[in-house]
């Protein structure tokens, strides 16, 4: 009998343990996501507090003295005194900031934007106004409804949009990091890549009203590939002295910085995929899912420049792949060469130009200028824009085996 109550109490002793930690376990989630909100709510108050800053500072100099010089030194004065009372957080240069922030954001109704409910789900882990939007010639003016600012973003976001001068693309950048849950480096980098000139590519003015109301929506394949691909975060040197697999290996090892690269919705599934056709094996670099698309992307990686064969292949990989591994519920699969360089003839002249499922872009492995960026996106958008020439229209070369790399 005592063995028996002995057994009972350790039993209810387990239990209470379990208990007890779930308890603690409930009870601290429930403080940091309190902790949480308690900084959100700081942050977006202060971002409401700057703007207000801002249009005092721009109201007090545009009723003031009319002397150059005079904004200036008022900037000066005020932040000299609110340094006094403050201490911290009202630098000059911090000062002037509030300034150009209003003046930004002037159309803005002053106040946080509240998510209704169901908005708030899981979410998935500077340039001056640049030639390439004159070069595209699309981008337009587009009135939008004044709206507040985004609960999700801070004053730091703020603080690298405001170095975008382009409306459009101002607001593109607002509406992909609020809902992409993007950080500030994140956001620093899209805006230095011109994410908004790369996506503009193949955009009509409809395209670019859809990107500044919406953000980049998915809704075809096209809309999921970029040209060029930003890959400077392999740190490769950029001439041709490895091997494909090098390049391959390089984006494994920095998988998560390639997915943001790719962009929305991808997921990881394999590295040299084997396809099998009689007796021969085929072999595809990366293959990954789109969850919005409900699709495959088959990716093959080329150090070298774009050939007909290549076309080729990756047009046979997709055919094999959609007839051994696409199942029900899944949109045609998708191929896509990264190339060293991509041969605008071949681009042209090919399976590419016609077709809404194989693709061919461009990587670089280096941070480029804003000169090179905008003379690779004008590339493209001529080979877009520019018809097909059925008279000199070339068969893509006869797909060959594939080695493994």
């Amino acid at each position: 009998m005592n063995r028996e109550i002995k057994r009972q109490e350790k039993i209810i002793g387990v239990r209470g343990s379990k208990s007890c930690e779930y308890l603690f376990t409930r009870v601290v989630s429930i403080l940091e996501e309190a902790r949480s909100n308690v900084v959100r709510a700081v942050n977006n108050n202060m971002v409401i507090a700057y703007w207000l800053i801002g249009r005092e500072i721009v109201q007090a100099i545009q009723g003031g003295e009319k002397r150059a010089g005079y904004g200036e030194r008022l900037i000066e004065q005020l932040s000299a005194q609110l340094t006094g009372k403050y201490k911290r957080g009202f630098s000059v240069t911090n000062v002037r900031y509030f300034r150009t922030f209003y003046s930004v954001y002037s159309e803005r109704v002053p106040e946080i934007r509240h998510i209704g409910c169901g908005e708030l789900k899981e979410i998935p882990k500077h340039h001056i106004e640049s030639g390439v939007l004159e070069d595209i010639s699309l981008a337009v003016n587009i009135p939008v409804k004044n709206k507040g600012f985004s609960p999700l973003l801070g004053w730091s976001h703020y603080r690298e949009l405001m170095n975008v001068e382009n409306k459009n693309e101002r607001l593109l950048y607002e509406i992909e990091a609020e809902k992409e849950n993007w950080d500030v480096e994140h956001l620093k980098h899209q805006i230095h890549t011109l994410l908004f000139a790369r996506l503009l590519k193949s955009k009509n003015k409809d395209g670019v009203m859809a990107l500044s109301r919406e953000g980049n929506v998915i809704r075809r394949p096209d809309d999921i590939i970029k040209n060029p691909y930003i890959l400077d975060f392999l740190g490769l040197p950029d001439f041709e002295c490895f091997h494909e697999s090098v390049l391959e290996g390089a984006i494994i090892s920095n998988l998560q910085n390639f997915l943001l690269e790719m962009g929305k919705g991808f997921a990881f599934v394999g590295r040299q995929k084997r396809l099998q056709f009689d007796d021969n094996y085929y072999y595809v670099d990366l293959v990954f899912y789109n969850c919005i698309l409900k699709c495959y992307l088959l990716i093959d990686l080329k150090i070298g420049e774009l050939t007909h064969q290549d076309v080729g292949q990756i047009d046979g990989y997709v055919r094999m792949f959609d007839d051994k591994y696409r199942t029900e519920g899944d949109n045609p699969t998708i191929g896509l060469i990264l190339c060293a360089k991509k041969n605008e003839t071949i681009a042209k002249y090919s399976v590419l130009k016609e077709s809404r499922q194989i693709f061919a872009s461009k990587y670089m492995l280096y941070l480029p200028t804003e000169d090179e960026l905008r003379k690779e996106i004008e590339r493209e958008r001529i080979v877009i824009k520019s018809g097909p020439n059925k008279n000199k229209s070339v068969q893509p070369g006869n797909k060959k085996r594939r080695k493994n790399k």
